[in-house]
């Protein structure tokens, strides 16, 4: 069997289990409460993905994490991640395959976990065993089995757009498998859409309800009562005639009854049955279960505060951990950060691109970053998309400033100590009488040379 142009011998179906995928693995149908499918009331995978508050969430993510531009950075000597490139693993991330740029395979990374729970991605490698493409399978189209001895492998059946012309096993080092919390079994992953089944098949319900009603001309229907009593014939013929007439396309004609008929309405008007506050807590029940602000998708009250502070709000909760695990999965498919020349590389999401302030906020915070000596100029002017300046590759401070060193070599010699009090003045001894006559025949010899000088003068 050949799979990218190579030629494979991996194990047969036949030796493999496939895993527990109870709690509904990728399910064709889903049932919103217990008891529903016995009742013909199931609901779809696909139909709920109809749901406005579904469909916003899964879209919202999976757009928001897919503009973080994927880095590739290096580990350098001072234990900081610095971006990097590399002949051997840039390319795939600037393309990842042949009908995909990078937004579109990461929005489609992130669309098949939030709807499916999984995300199967198949590698590509050349002769060297790189990986130079990327392809994100249809998750219908796997299934993952269990060997014996615990390994792990993936049966993939046929994708013509992904160059399976039939259906193939491959081991677990030939996939990155993202999953989504899983619940029942470690290698299936449960979509938001599980929990959120209910809600979203109450907000379904309502939508059609009202949908229905309005095309019926917003007229509600009722009971045609007559005074006496009549045949099973006539109120079947009187029913089929007030329905061809007077609803659909007809409702709002006028209609002329007699021998005494009545016609009653029968409906619970939108404020009796609080419709706009049930289609409001089914979507705050869905964006819940996707771990969203209500207020990212148009529909909850737009909290006090900073737009940064929201957003930091929205990543924190709802972004960060899918953010990391896409950045591990990468990792670990791509074969950085094991051993040998990998071992310092890494992958990263720039998050720039999510949590990037107005240009007022972003110059006020670069300029106290460049003061408060945490980067340098060119850094500062390089986040601005601003060319470099001479002499701006250094960090800078005022003229007053010390340095941490002489602070440092100044505050070892105890510069609070107080100062050792000065010796005291000792007076000269008192000299003798020997002395005293060497002094005075010194000084007898002194003037009589300097007379003697004087006359010869």
């Amino acid at each position: 069997m050949r799979l990218f142009g190579f030629e494979i011998n991996w194990p047969v179906r036949k030796s493999l289990s496939p895993v527990d995928n109870r709690g509904g693995w990728l399910p064709l149908v889903r049932e919103p409460f217990s008891g529903a499918w016995q009742r013909n009331m199931e609901v779809s995978n696909d139909t709920l993905r109809a749901f406005f508050a579904i469909y916003s969430c899964i879209t919202l993510v999976a757009g928001d994490i897919s503009k973080l531009r994927p880095k590739l950075v290096r580990l350098d000597d001072n234990g900081i991640w610095i971006e990097t490139t590399s002949a051997a693993f840039s390319p795939v991330l600037r393309r990842p395959n042949r009908y995909q740029n990078r937004i579109q395979f990461l929005q489609w990374w992130l669309i098949s976990k939030l709807a499916n729970g999984n995300t199967y991605v198949l590698k590509q490698r050349d002769s060297r065993g790189v990986v130079v493409a990327l392809y994100v399978l249809d998750p219908a189209r796997v299934e993952v089995l269990v060997a014996e001895d615990g390994s792990v492998y993936y049966q993939l059946n046929q994708d013509e757009l992904n160059n399976l012309q039939q259906a193939i096993v491959v081991p677990a080092s030939e996939i990155i498998h993202d999953r989504y919390s899983p619940q029942f079994h470690p290698l299936v992953g449960i979509s938001p859409i599980f929990a959120a089944a209910l809600a979203g098949a109450l907000g379904m319900r309502i939508q059609q309800d009202s949908q229905q009603f309005f095309s019926n001309g917003a007229k509600p229907g009722g009971i045609l009562s007559a005074p006496g009593a009549i045949s099973d014939e006539t109120a079947a013929r009187l029913k089929a005639h007030w329905d061809q007439n007077y609803t659909g396309t007809n409702a709002g004609k006028v209609a002329v009854v007699g021998d005494g008929l009545k016609f009653e309405a029968m409906r619970a008007t939108s404020v009796d049955s609080q419709l706009v506050e049930q289609l409001r807590l089914s979507a705050e029940v869905v964006c819940s279960c996707f771990h969203v602000p209500s207020f990212k998708i148009g529909f909850g009250t737009l909290p006090n505060g900073k737009v940064e502070n929201m957003n930091q709000i929205y990543y924190t909760d709802c972004l960060q951990a899918l953010i990391e695990e896409l950045e591990l999965c990468l990792d670990d498919g791509l074969g950085l950060g094991i051993s040998g020349d990998t071992k310092s590389l890494g992958i990263e999401l720039d998050l720039d691109g999510l949590l990037r302030m107005d240009m007022g906020s972003q110059v006020t915070m670069l300029r106290e970053a460049v003061n408060g000596k945490l980067m340098t100029t060119n850094e500062g002017r390089k986040r601005l998309n601003l060319p470099p300046v001479a002499g701006g590759d250094v960090v800078t401070a005022q003229q007053q400033d010390f340095s941490l060193e002489a602070l440092a070599e100044r505050d070892a010699s105890d510069p609070f100590s107080k100062p050792e009090p000065a010796p005291a003045s000792v007076e000269p001894a008192e000299a003798s009488d020997e002395e005293v006559q060497d002094q005075a025949r010194m000084l007898a010899l002194l003037l009589e040379k300097e007379l003697t000088s004087a006359e010869h003068a």
